[in-house]
């Protein structure tokens, strides 16, 4: 029998590409730094030319020609359509229902789509204390829909996250919408493994597509919970040429932009 060819991409461009793929032009988008401003730049690259991106500093419609480093790079400001002070962004942008999509990663993530970024373990006393969520929680809470990017591991993929930084369906069905909380949660958990989508019945995370080398065990096997799977599993198409192309290129200007010394004032 001959062997399974290796793929000429790595995980961390299939879950890019992934993400990528499920924004679509004009949307209106809060990016977290990271694999998520990754994915919504690429997509701004090729498929969505007029997607407006927002960063918690600020910026709003950037067009950052590297990958920023934090919030405050300054790259994103210097290619915004505007630059607003942050309490703007979240009254008026976000708060008031105009962001279409919010980006966001996390440390960890349950099976109702709870984020954890602030502490593993007990919160007085944390094996880990963690960054913290930002503005995720505000994120979470108002966007029309979110989109989580995270590495999948039995470690980051629990079964009830030691504490909800930022909210996605709570304990379970009809909870989060019982709350008062008013945008519609997390949609799509895109991993390294393949995308899960939330059950109608249970707002549980589960199974619903997966990339072509990896197989629903591994995905099962990478989870904290018992995994529930869809009745159909699709498999997710690899990235085409265009797409690791302009990716790889993105990447290398950021990482010649970032190699550069630092000139400062004499």
């Amino acid at each position: 029998m001959s062997a399974v060819p290796r793929p000429q991409w790595t995980p961390d461009e299939m879950m890019t590409v992934t993400a990528a793929r499920m924004l679509w032009d004009r949307c209106v988008c809060f990016v977290g730094i990271g694999l998520p401003s990754a994915a919504a730049n690429l997509a701004r690259l090729l498929h969505a030319p007029d997607i407006v991106l927002i960063y918690e500093s600020g910026t709003i419609g950037t067009r950052p020609r590297v990958l920023p480093l934090s919030i405050g790079d300054g790259e994103l400001a210097d290619t915004a359509t505007t630059v607003v002070p942050l309490p703007e962004i979240f009254s008026y942008w976000l708060q008031s229902g105009r962001v279409d999509v919010g980006f966001l990663g996390a440390a960890q993530v349950d099976r109702f789509g709870n984020l954890n970024s602030t502490v593993i373990g007990p919160y007085d006393r944390p094996k880990t204390r963690l960054p913290g969520a930002g503005g995720a929680p505000e994120i979470a809470i108002h966007a029309r829909q979110v989109f989580v990017v995270l590495k999948q591991s039995a470690r980051s993929f629990v079964s009830e996250v030691a504490f909800k930084s930022s909210a996605g369906f709570l304990t379970g069905y009809g909870a989060r919408k019982a709350s008062g909380v008013p945008g519609g949660g997390p949609q799509a958990i895109i991993t390294d493994y393949g995308v899960m989508k939330p059950q109608a019945g249970s707002e549980e995370f589960e199974l619903v597509a997966r990339y072509e080398h990896v197989t629903v065990a591994d995905a099962i096997a990478a989870t904290g919970w018992p995994l529930q799977v869809a009745a159909t599993v699709d498999v997710l198409q690899p990235p085409t040429q265009d797409e690791l192309a302009v990716l790889r290129d993105l990447h290398r200007r950021t990482r010649e932009a970032n190699s550069r010394p630092v000139k400062l004032p004499v």
